[in-house]
């Protein structure tokens, strides 16, 4: 697999299988990322492994907190700009149409839309999960350094057959997540992500999401 291969080939996957992952797997990958493109090499990027045992703990203490916090605790950061506006806001609302198209979940069936919702935080029945989190101290530049961190990861996890799926959806849950982690106060939890290997069945992993026309992007001087 080329680089090409596996940008084009990447999607984020929200149903899988139960084979497990070896840690020794994403060691090795975590490892290799470690040289993604870091401004100054600060290098910001934090991350926590949860699998196995502690991810079994983690899992029946969130589905706990769940039924009697349905909407998660304060986020620490927007996951959206507050109003946002065009182009923008399209691409957003036609990604959420067609993500529920594909599972036959009507528009105004909210109560199955927020049951979808919900599985971000079983990571879609992923077997490991990362936790990413940044130095509160850090700038808006820092923070694509991770992002540049995290792509690096999702390629290589995909060059190695597995799956996975960034999840900002765990910004919602900053305090449960860092006092289960132990995540220092100077440090800001950024987003999760689930891994494993993908159910090739599902038919919401048959989503590929659209990109806008090279054109509408893109500028040649």
């Amino acid at each position: 697999m080329n680089v090409a291969e596996a940008v084009s080939g990447r999607t984020s996957c929200r149903a899988f299988t139960h084979q497990p992952v070896a840690i020794e797997t994403i060691e090795r990958i975590l490892q290799t990322a470690m040289r993604a493109p870091s401004g100054g090499n600060l290098q910001p990027w934090h991350v926590h492994v949860l699998a196995g045992e502690r991810m079994r703990e983690f899992r029946a203490l969130i589905g706990a907190k769940l039924l009697t916090q349905p909407s998660g605790e304060t986020t620490e950061y927007n996951v959206y700009p507050p109003q946002l506006k065009e182009p923008y806001r399209s691409r957003r609302f036609k990604c959420g149409e067609d993500l529920y198209a594909t599972i036959g979940i009507a528009r105004d069936n909210r109560m199955a839309r927020l049951a979808q919702f919900a599985k971000n935080y079983d990571f879609f029945g992923a077997p490991l999960a990362l936790f990413i989190s940044v130095d509160r101290h850090m700038g808006a530049p820092q923070w694509s350094d991770v992002g540049m961190f995290l792509q690096s990861v999702m390629l290589l996890l995909h060059e190695q057959g597995l799956s996975s799926c960034a999840q900002e959806a765990w910004a919602a849950w900053p305090k449960t997540v860092g006092d289960f982690i132990a995540l220092p106060s100077e440090r800001m939890l950024f987003c999760g992500m689930a891994i494993g290997y993908r159910d090739s069945q599902a038919p919401i992993n048959q989503l590929r999401t659209d990109r806008a026309p090279f054109a509408e992007t893109v500028t040649i001087l």
